[in-house]
């Protein structure tokens, strides 16, 4: 129990909370949503700025969160009555993309997970919350992470995002933290159905291949070489490669190694949710990113709003030019606004448990 006065307090304390790891905002968006008051975001990359700052009451300060301080973050606490620290450290050295391919700039992030639970033992924050990958957890870096957190009630749990209505097949590590108690200490999970490829972009106005949409320039697809329209034209959804004619298919597929790649070239389904959006996920050759039935990958605009972004989310100023690579790469990092509701609402939840 903190050492603040739960019970004296309205029945809806204030929750006021700072993001590290920020991005452009999709964790803010939907702790904002869920009910929790976000202050400030903390990032590294200056491109988050405008997003985070255009579609959400915060300030976005660009840093380096291994060298943040606590005397940098406490201001944003300012006026709570239960402080929140969130956050999700870049997960590139977990992640099965980049284990083949991991690198020494991959291994510098590990000490990113570290630098949170660094943070949290200097602000010591009434509630806390963490979202990565779920190989962080056979990692020693989550175990200290976990001793950090002395004085704690916690709970964590690899969650299925099917099960929290995000429309992607997309597993993330959630945890919770509080010095309160353990109440109510969980992820709330209340939905019944699936959300689906259709539901989210089935009323979007279409596309071809190479264009943008005059009322949305985040709705765009990249163009498509003559070979890959005839793939993609020889695609149905939730098919692979192997239902091309032999012309059509690649040198790689047809050896042995290519037979365990059998989702790239590969159409979504209109009636399931979409694979994991990825930072490569504009690129038709990239994963099962080729549209349900119009001849193109998704658009960026597609594949925001299957993150759970709202669909006038900006992601960058009128007029500036949109690069798919760097778009892609925001947008794929981006933690799932609706995860970030689904946890806010557990954490109001929990402290409502201890208010009354």
């Amino acid at each position: 129990m903190t050492s603040r006065s739960v019970a004296s307090r309205q029945s809806t304390p204030k929750i006021v909370g700072v993001d590290l790891f920020c991005g452009v905002g999709g964790l803010t968006h939907g702790l904002v949503r869920g009910g929790i008051d976000i202050t400030a975001g903390f990032d590294i990359d200056a491109g988050c700025k405008y997003p985070f700052e255009a579609n959400n009451a915060a300030t976005f300060v660009e840093c380096d969160v291994a060298n943040l301080t606590a005397e940098q973050i406490s201001p944003y606490f300012a006026g709570a009555d239960i402080t929140l620290l969130a956050g999700c450290a870049p997960c590139q050295p977990f992640s099965t993309y980049s284990r083949s391919g991991r690198n020494s700039e991959y291994e510098s992030q590990w000490p990113l997970v570290s630098a949170f639970g660094r943070l949290v033992k200097k602000l010591k924050p009434d509630l806390v919350t963490m979202e990565n990958v779920p190989q962080l957890a056979d990692h020693p870096v989550f175990e200290q992470l976990l001793k950090s957190l002395a004085g704690y009630k916690k709970w964590w749990s690899v969650v299925e995002c099917t099960s929290i209505g995000i429309p992607q097949t997309r597993k993330r590590l959630v945890l919770l933290a509080s010095r309160l108690g353990s109440k109510g200490l969980a992820l709330t999970k209340d939905v019944t159905q699936d959300s689906t490829v259709r539901q989210v972009i089935g009323a979007l106005p279409a596309i071809q291949a190479g264009e943008s949409h005059p009322d949305d320039a985040l709705h765009m697809a990249p163009s498509l070489s003559a070979l890959n329209m005839s793939r993609i034209k020889a695609s149905r959804p939730g098919g692979t490669w192997r239902d091309w004619p032999a012309e059509l298919q690649a040198s790689c597929h047809q050896k042995s190694t290519g037979a365990t790649y059998p989702s790239v070239y590969g159409r979504m389904e209109w009636d399931r949710p979409a694979p994991t959006i990825t930072t490569q996920c504009f690129g038709y050759g990239n994963g099962r990113f080729g549209h349900p039935e119009q001849d193109r990958a998704i658009s960026l605009r597609e594949a925001a709003m299957l993150q759970t972004f709202p669909e006038t989310y900006a992601f960058s100023p009128p007029g500036a030019p949109i690069k798919f690579n760097r778009m892609g790469r925001l947008i794929g990092n981006a933690v799932p606004v609706r995860l970030g509701e689904v946890i806010a609402e557990s954490l109001v939840k929990h402290v409502q448990a201890y208010a009354n």
